[in-house]
């Protein structure tokens, strides 16, 4: 055999040696593709208007006062209930010999003026009422009423959706609510109560709607 031809069958036999040693791989044409995906969150944000509902002084046994508020939903997002918690303070005057204040003094709650259907609340007539409390009770409850619910929305087959919106807030919207304070005259002694101050916090609490498929 000529060098020529035993060089080439050694070059040959050495290549196919090397491609046992790497187990047979082989080179191939490959791409690769990116995404760029994006999860952003919405907002929940809860306002009232105005601020202070309420400032009167020279209180007495028997006073009505009417006040008018509204919530005001300037978030992203829906809001599916609004809490409603209670605190208070009595700063109480000279005559004080016992007693809470808050028991004596009862708030009406009347139906929200955008889930009732009716446009406006005019009076303290008892279906107007959703609930009655005393700023006692209404602190221990901690977290009552739902200030936008709803439970008379309905939509009816031809004639659409009637008693007002649905029950929640949704974003960019507002409801319109009055309340009654009411410091009750119950025939007992009290002037245990004179010149005394309380002051009273509410915080409304927005809940999210629930999760759904997107």
């Amino acid at each position: 055999m000529s060098i020529k031809k035993k060089l080439g069958a050694g070059v040959l036999a050495g290549a196919l040696g090397l491609s046992m040693v790497g187990g047979g791989t082989f080179a191939y044409f490959s791409d690769t593709a990116e995404t760029t995906n994006t999860f952003a969150t919405g907002t929940l944000d809860l306002s009232v208007d105005p601020t202070e509902i309420i400032e009167v002084d020279n209180l007495k046994p028997g006073d009505f006062m009417p006040r008018a508020f509204e919530l005001i939903n300037g978030g992203t997002l829906d809001i599916s209930s609004v809490d409603l918690h209670t605190s208070y303070d009595v700063d109480y005057g000279d005559k004080y010999n016992g007693g809470d204040l808050g028991e004596h003094i009862i708030v009406h709650f009347m139906t929200n003026i955008d889930k009732n259907g009716i446009g406006n609340v005019v009076n303290l007539d008892p279906n107007n009422v959703i609930t009655s409390t005393t700023l006692a009770e209404l602190r221990d409850a901690n977290g009552l009423p739902d200030a936008v619910k709803n439970d008379l929305y309905v939509n009816l087959p031809f004639f659409g959706e009637t008693r007002g919106e649905k029950a929640g807030l949704e974003a960019g919207d507002s409801d319109d609510l009055v309340v009654f304070f009411e410091f009750v005259d119950n025939d007992e002694d009290q002037n245990t109560f004179q010149d005394a101050s309380l002051t009273l916090q509410w915080d409304f609490e927005a809940q999210q709607t629930e999760g759904e498929l997107r």
